[in-house]
């Protein structure tokens, strides 16, 4: 069959790629394009636009390339047309693909809706399009089954997928000490900073985090730096400060990281798989902030505290993303005991919340079968 595949961020691209592989193991005949990365393009599929193009992060940003979109939702539609897919798989990244899903319903393509956006966040409105629109829903959190059901929608909770690209890396990470030598680094414990992957993003969030781990003492500290920006951009935000910056490393880095500095979104999930005790972080544009504000229906901003349904991480938004308030979190996580254990053991029970492994496959298979 013939799939064609819509992703738009980094997360997209890592989920839509063990997507790939398992639907080849449900169909080798399977034939892929799509909207992705490398990560989706190693997988198996022929990619035509890569998601570094078509991240626009807040409300003014969107404006300021509406243009741009336009010409991507253009391309996009006819693009589709010229492949004539079997079935269109949609990864989350709803501005965008809820409006390809609008058009390709009354074009008559089948739909697969794979991770639900955070519509139970803000924009809850969002549901009735997806009813609409949508064929099958596969959702990944285990409190979304419920939220889709009080709407009459019934969607496929499959698990987290998450759990199996981090587990089947596992499988060929390297030792502690490789790791040093494979990256010149001193044997000293590791911080990591995940200040995102959004240029946005990491410049708000970068310096700050830089200023808080300045006196922090004897640590090797690594940034994990996004595979959609180079090192450049990196070190005209760094300045002079000499720091390690490790791309397409994340899983390395997470690994062997005894405490993290993370920005919110799937990062903060990987950290609390990976058992690293974490201070979650976000910062963004006054306007967009606010207008967020008013509008999300959430307690929390972290995905482990969403899932958790309590604070298992400390969360710094905003006006408390300060130098002063990292540092003390950050101080926090690494030097008051009872504080780490309490955390991973919160981190234990939301292993075990999010369904084990198998979620890429069990995806697939349900796919496969519908579509049958």
């Amino acid at each position: 069959m013939r799939y064609y595949i819509i992703s738009g961020e980094a997360s997209g691209d890592l989920h839509g790629s063990n997507l790939i592989k398992q639907l080849k193991i449900s169909d080798n005949q399977a034939e892929i394009r799509a909207w992705g990365g490398s990560l989706m393009e190693n997988a198996g599929a022929h990619i035509v636009k890569h998601y570094r193009d078509l991240a626009f992060m807040g409300f003014s940003e969107v404006l300021m390339n509406l243009k741009t979109i336009l010409g991507n939702l253009s391309f996009c539609k006819s693009d589709i047309e010229s492949f004539k897919p079997d079935a269109i798989i949609l990864i989350d990244y709803p501005g965008f693909n809820l409006r390809i899903a609008k058009w390709a319903h009354k074009a008559g393509y089948k739909i697969l809706y794979y991770i639900s956006p955070q519509i139970w966040a803000w924009k809850q409105s969002r549901v009735h399009q997806i009813k609409a629109y949508v064929d099958e829903m596969y959702v990944i959190l285990p409190f979304e089954k419920d939220f889709y059901k009080k709407f009459g929608v019934d969607v496929h909770y499959v698990g987290h997928p998450l759990i199996d690209a981090i587990e089947d890396y596992k499988k060929i990470a390297l030792s502690q000490s490789e790791f040093q030598k494979k990256n010149n680094l001193s044997e000293k414990p590791i911080i990591a900073l995940l200040p995102g992957s959004r240029k946005q993003e990491i410049a708000t969030m970068l310096p700050i985090m830089m200023k808080a781990i300045r006196e922090l003492g004897d640590f090797e500290i690594i940034i994990a730096g996004a595979p959609s920006q180079d090192e450049e951009y990196y070190r005209q935000i760094l300045k002079r400060t000499q720091v390690k910056i490790l791309f397409e490393s994340t899983y390395e880095i997470l690994a062997h990281a005894h405490a993290a500095l993370v920005t919110s979104g799937t990062a903060t999930l990987e950290t609390a798989i990976f058992k690293v005790p974490q201070v979650v972080c976000y910062k963004g544009g006054l306007v967009s902030y606010l207008i967020a504000r008013a509008l999300v229906k959430v307690k929390y901003i972290s995905l482990v505290n969403l899932i958790m349904n309590k604070i298992v991480v400390k969360e710094l938004i905003q006006n408390e993303m300060n130098v002063k308030e990292v540092k003390r979190e950050l101080n926090r996580i690494i030097n008051e005991e009872p504080y780490r254990q309490k955390m991973l053991a919160n981190y234990n029970e939301l292993y075990q919340k999010l369904g084990g492994v198998g979620a890429s496959a069990v995806a697939a298979k349900q796919m496969f079968k519908t579509l049958q």
